[in-house]
Formats: C-alpha cells, structure tokens, sequence
C-alpha cells in the first residue's frame, strides 16, 4: 500500500493528488519498460497499450457517490441485473463499480462525498450531516485501486463521531492525540500497489503480481 498524507490539502486536492501520481505511474512504466509492456500486449492483452494511454489522455470523471447511485438506479431500471441490491447508503461492490468505469463512463472515475455511514470516524463530514469528504478512485478492470478522505482535524468533533460509531477511546488514544496536541487540516489516500500493478500489467489475476511472497505464519522478521 502507498499512503501519502499531505498537510493543508482538502478533498479537491487530495483528488487531483490521486489522478496526477497514477498518471505518473502509468507514464513512467510506459516510457522506461516500453519492451515488457510491449511483451505483455502482444502475448495476453490486445488492448493493454491503447488502455494505458486512454487513461493518461483523459481527465477522471468526478462524481458524487449520490450521482453515482443515481446512474446505477437507472440502469436497473433499463433491465441491466446487479448480484448486490443497489441503494443510497449501499456500500458498492466491485460490480458497481466497474459498470460505471467500464459501461457507462468508459473511463476512470473518482467517486466522492460518501454516507457517513459507510465510512470511517476520521473522515471530515460535509455541511450536510450526511455525507463525508471521502473518495474512491475507480478503475477498469479493477474496481476500486485507490480510498482516502480529508481527515476531521477538530478533537472534539472526531471524538464525538468516535463515540457515535462505537470505536473505544482507548483503543485509539494514539491517533486522539494527534489532534489533540495540535494538527492542520490535511488528506490522503492509500493506492493497492499489486491493483495498480494489475492495471499497468494486464493480468487477471492479482497473486500474479505480488512483489513478494505472502503465506501465513511466514513474515518472519
């Protein structure tokens, strides 16, 4: 996992953030293994090239999580059948996910402004006590890659929220005290790195690109 986190950025930031450091991955893996990826596109994906430069062409769509519901809604109302019931305030499953990047939009999307419901205590809620400033940057083929937020720097908002999710204060007086002692609003995210390998790679399956071998009770230090 990457997981930057950068003092002073708001959610807007921390998106641009997101689609800018991808596109330098994309554009690094492009101009520095042009024979591997060429190797790739000739033996398992037809498309892989042309799928990686449509994604540095393009600009990522954004959108609202309740715009998003609202695209799914209606393409259930056309007839189109999703395994998971789709609703506001529905966590959405890959397949949802990949039908807005890959069906409706043919693009990657960032999806925001998320119920708070589905979320985490730290992120920063929005105006409308409904919503939190999160985003989930969605790929094809892959579904969600990225997942951050704006984090509520206020102490005594952040503790409140804490008590209403039920996460114990004693299990979190770490990460109370960093608000505690004195912080500044600020963003982040964390991208799957073996997701993004995934993507730049062309393969289907993710144990294909694990940089190194992950098996219980051998993470010997």
């Amino acid at each position: 996992m990457i997981e930057p986190e950068v003092a002073f950025n708001e959610i807007e930031d921390n998106m641009q953030l997101a689609e800018d450091f991808i596109k330098y991955c994309l554009q690094w893996a492009l101009d520095n293994c042009r024979d591997d990826i060429q190797f790739l596109n000739d033996m398992f994906d037809k498309e892989l090239i042309d799928r990686l430069n449509s994604v540095l062409s393009d600009s990522f769509i954004r959108l609202s999580y309740t715009e998003g519901i609202k695209i799914l809604e209606e393409a259930v109302a056309a007839g189109h059948k999703f395994e998971f019931p789709i609703y506001w305030g529905a966590d959405l499953a890959s397949e949802h996910e990949r039908y807005l990047v890959e069906d409706h939009f043919k693009c990657p999307v960032i999806l925001t402004d998320y119920p708070k419901e589905i979320k985490s205590f730290y992120m920063k809620q929005n105006d409308d006590g409904k919503t939190v400033r999160a985003m989930d940057v969605l790929f094809p083929k892959i579904g969600e890659i990225i997942g951050g937020s704006q984090r509520e720097e206020d102490y005594d908002k952040l503790s409140n929220r804490a008590k209403e999710m039920g996460v114990p204060e004693k299990d979190i007086w770490w990460y109370m005290d960093t608000r505690r002692f004195g912080t500044a609003p600020h963003s982040g995210f964390g991208l799957g790195f073996e997701r993004l390998l995934l993507f730049v790679t062309g393969m289907t399956n993710i144990r294909d690109v694990i940089p190194f071998p992950r098996t219980p009770r051998n993470a010997e230090f």
